[in-house]
């Protein structure tokens, strides 16, 4: 059996959770998924009656989703499978060791044309703060440590529908700017969202003061705006697939068209010299 390499530590991720949400958690960015999910659903001419969502933040969804199932983010879901229409899961995915296996059990739990629709965090969040840190980590110690999970490209995450056995799979992807007082406030943020660093490889002591003080000052000189407040990108990439079903709508093959575009729109077509510049 293939056990995946353990890029996460699960454990240290729960007790960031937990600390976020004894102090208060900072949940706009969910806030944030969850509208945009709910916007892309009454777009969908279905109606979904037993709908599950996998969250770290069952709160946001029980009254979007009155009586959906809800399971955390574990390596095993809680659900029952061929059982529910539509899951979402909802800004986690990004921590998962096993992203393939996490949808696979998604699809498991659908019913035949049951939707998926998964939200995660893209490569280009926080890339500014992750500039900013290993730059100054490298001018004071002179070495590199991981500190910013690492978030998957678009384009690979797209292929994770296919592989996972999903149908009709599209992926696209929405950046939201926050700005901050200063990269600390930032900072602070991440720690009330639960998103800190939980990676196996991550440093076990506390960063040197100074080097988190030159981090702020680059963030500061290279990312602030005219009022000087600092920005923040969260990228987020939404995933959407249909379980198998015999009856659903497939692609056609390439060239099998019986129809030209031309004449679909009726347009006119001009054919192109392929001697003219």
């Amino acid at each position: 059996m293939n056990v995946p390499p353990q890029l996460f530590d699960r454990a240290a991720l729960a007790r960031h959770r937990a600390r976020a949400a004894a102090s208060g958690p900072a949940l706009f960015l969910h806030e944030a998924v969850a509208d945009e999910i709910e916007d892309r659903l009454a777009e969908v001419n279905r109606s979904f009656i037993e709908p599950a969502v996998v969250t770290p933040w069952p709160g946001i969804w029980a009254q979007r989703l009155p009586g959906a199932a809800m399971s955390p983010d574990d390596e095993t879901l809680s659900f029952q499978p061929d059982r529910h229409d539509l899951v979402i899961h909802a800004l986690a995915l990004h921590w998962a060791n096993d992203p393939v296996g996490q949808l696979v059990q998604c699809r498991r739990a659908l019913k035949p044309d049951g939707l998926l629709i998964a939200a995660l965090f893209g490569g280009r969040t926080l890339q500014e703060l992750r500039g900013c840190l290993t730059d100054a980590e490298a001018r004071v110690t002179g070495g590199l440590s991981p500190r910013v999970t690492p978030m998957g490209e678009i384009r690979d995450l797209g292929g994770l529908l296919s592989r996972a056995g999903l149908s009709l799979p599209v992926a696209d992807s929405n950046s939201i700017r926050v700005s901050y007082d200063t990269p600390f406030h930032l900072m602070r943020d991440l720690r009330a969202m639960g998103e800190t660093n939980a990676l196996c490889a991550r440093l076990r002591h506390a960063s040197a003061r100074e080097m988190l003080a030159e981090a702020a000052r680059l963030y500061a000189e290279r990312h602030s705006e005219d009022d000087g407040r600092v920005i923040a990108t969260f990228e987020v990439v939404t995933l959407t697939g249909w379980a198998p079903a015999p009856d659903q709508p497939r692609p056609l093959r390439p060239g099998s068209a019986k129809v030209r575009l031309a004449d679909a729109l009726g347009a006119t077509e001009t054919r192109l010299d392929p001697n003219e510049n």
